[in-house]
């Protein structure tokens, strides 16, 4: 249903003006936590096993993203469309975060501490890419599974940084903002979302897979406060994918763009858990990631999503019995939330008694990862410091 949705909307659209110069277009994901008043935790945004093939750039040695932040701004990357061979430079700034993985290569800037610490004063910078409309560049592979390669499947131009081509430009980080909408369930079990931003949230969808039964509710046009009633788990993830791609379409992004960014995405974003997912305003974007393009383009495109995951009530009575019982399955069914989601029902709680099967588990997950990936295949990323061009 979602590639017939999709071959539709290509049908309708209208094709990006050949003559119009260079056209861009960007999509991103910003993930956070949401604490039991709604508002968004610090986490731990990385567990291991890594999702990124072993050619992406890392910032360093150590795992930068083993610190807690609030926002994981994931796999952003940027499309280029034009008629005619051309060299542009992009450069992205984020204020209050680390730029953290990245390719092509790319001048990076970053002030790091001691340990997992960071000053938040990312940026980073692509001088001169070629873009070439119509060639046939082969495209690195390390033979994985990685999601990272769905995001090429569009009508983009190749680009090239050097002798290393791509379709996108990709990078990640991590960041500590306010995001413009928070969401915590009420005693009667309804979820209240409120939207603090300026702007409305254009479109939001309220989501959860229980034992792989699905269901969700849309909240169009959130310009305040919003009450969700419990779902019935009676949909399934497919449903959910067509609105979203509906969204993202209706937001700036071409069919192939949206398809792309969803499969990306889809085993994550539809996995078992309780979620909010949400149109980040054009202005916040802009404001807490600001990106400069040249040359000056006919125009350009960023269509991000908000996604909260939320600790529901029957999600924590689950978590609540797998942390004494010692269920560590229960527990890696969360993944990278599993922490987090227990630290918040340990804190809460002060007669729960941990089994220790589940306090290794936790601790176990708390350790970095290995990084950088193999040398071989990604080389020792060029990372300057501060101050220097």
């Amino acid at each position: 249903m979602l590639l017939r949705s999709a071959i539709v909307c290509a049908l309708l659209a209208p094709l990006f003006a050949a003559d119009s110069g260079l056209t861009v277009h960007e999509w991103g994901t910003f993930t956070t936590v949401a604490a039991a008043d709604g508002s968004s935790v610090q986490w731990v945004s990385l567990s291991p096993p890594a999702d990124l093939p072993c050619f992406v750039y890392h910032l360093s040695a150590i795992c930068v993203k083993c610190g807690p932040a609030r926002v994981r701004m994931e796999t952003p990357v940027v499309y280029f469309y034009t008629s005619k061979p051309l060299t542009a430079s992009v450069h992205v700034d984020l204020p209050q975060g680390l730029i953290t993985e990245w390719y092509p290569q790319a001048v990076q800037k970053a002030s790091l501490g001691q340990g997992y610490t960071y000053q938040r004063d990312g940026n980073i910078d692509w001088p001169a890419v070629q873009v070439s409309p119509g060639a046939t560049d082969s495209f690195p592979n390390a033979g994985d599974r990685s999601h990272y390669y769905a995001a090429r499947e569009t009508d983009s131009a190749p680009l090239a940084v050097g002798d290393q081509a791509e379709k996108v430009l990709f990078y990640r980080g991590i960041a500590d903002f306010d995001i413009p909408i928070s969401a915590k369930f009420l005693p009667d079990g309804k979820l209240q979302v409120h939207a603090s931003s300026p702007e409305n949230i254009g479109f939001a969808i309220f989501f959860e897979n229980r034992g792989g039964k699905s269901g969700y509710r849309l909240i169009p046009d959130l310009r305040d406060k919003a009450l969700v009633d419990a779902l019935e788990l009676s949909g399934d993830a497919g449903e959910v994918q067509v609105e979203l791609a509906a969204a993202l379409t209706g937001a700036g992004l071409y069919p192939k763009e949206a398809a792309a960014m969803i499969e990306t995405w889809r085993d994550s974003w539809f996995e078992e858990g309780s979620r909010l997912f949400y149109l980040v305003p054009r202005k916040l974007v802009d404001k807490v990631l600001p990106i400069r393009i040249s040359p000056a383009q006919s125009t350009i495109e960023r269509v991000f999503v908000g996604r909260v995951e939320l600790l529901s009530p029957w999600m924590e009575q689950t978590l609540e019995t797998a942390l004494t019982s010692g269920d560590t399955k229960t527990l890696a069914r969360y993944g990278r939330f599993a922490q987090p989601f227990c630290d918040r029902i340990i804190a809460g709680s002060g007669k729960l008694r941990v089994s220790r099967a589940a306090s290794d588990f936790l601790a176990k997950a708390a350790q970095p990862p290995n990084q950088p990936a193999d040398a071989r295949c990604n080389p020792t990323p060029s990372v300057l410091p501060t101050g220097q061009q």
